[in-house]
């Protein structure tokens, strides 16, 4: 019998273990876009279920209590990521967990996956041929009204520079780049200026 090495202490110098993915198709690294992300370990084929997205089913109004610390967390220079899927009219899906690899997947203007609920889980699809070792993304779909609390980093030719539901885009186009930079530097320090801007 084999002696077991000892266990490290976790230390602020020392990375984080990557998560584990039940998918032989991805896996997790440094983004480009934003943290972390997920690759193609291999050819991804058009309309390939990559991984599904797991997490713990909770009420709407659970969801509104936590995205209330979310925006807290935000505030205090924390960890401000959204998990959180729409599933239905009652219930959505809280994806912060560790084993769920699905959620360091980046959001793009110009997606390579798509989102697909079926019988209440949520999949992660190809939407395209992916080639190995590109990063994975998809939409995030966020409402117009939430414009300026979500920066978008993903450097598309046709980004307008905030995660917008890409039906309201748009919209956001509509507004001058200034003044876009403006009302979300605005809301990032608390102040929220009057005006038209949406």
């Amino acid at each position: 019998m084999c002696a077991q090495p000892p266990r490290l202490k976790k230390s602020p110098g020392l990375a984080r273990p990557r998560p584990k993915s039940d998918s032989r198709w991805i896996t997790a690294g440094q983004s480009a876009i934003h943290g972390r992300g997920v690759y193609a370990r291999e050819l991804i084929p058009d309309g390939t279920r990559v991984i599904e997205y797991t997490g713990e089913r909770i009420t709407k109004a659970e969801a509104a209590r936590r995205e209330t610390q979310r925006l807290a967390r935000q505030r205090n220079d924390g960890d401000d990521s959204v998990y959180i899927f729409n599933l239905t009219r009652r219930h959505d899906l809280d994806g912060r967990t560790r084993r769920n690899v699905a959620r360091l997947i980046n959001h793009s203007c110009a997606p390579n996956c798509r989102i697909e609920v079926i019988r209440g889980r949520v999949w992660i699809t190809a939407r395209r041929d992916i080639p190995a070792g590109a990063e994975l993304t998809f939409d995030y779909g966020f409402a117009f009204a939430e414009w300026p609390l979500h920066p978008c980093r993903c450097g598309a030719p046709r980004c307008p520079g905030f995660i917008v539901n890409s039906a309201q885009r748009w919209r956001l186009r509509q507004i001058p780049k200034a003044a876009r930079i403006q009302r979300a530097a605005a809301i990032s320090v608390g102040r929220h200026p009057r005006g038209a801007l949406g």
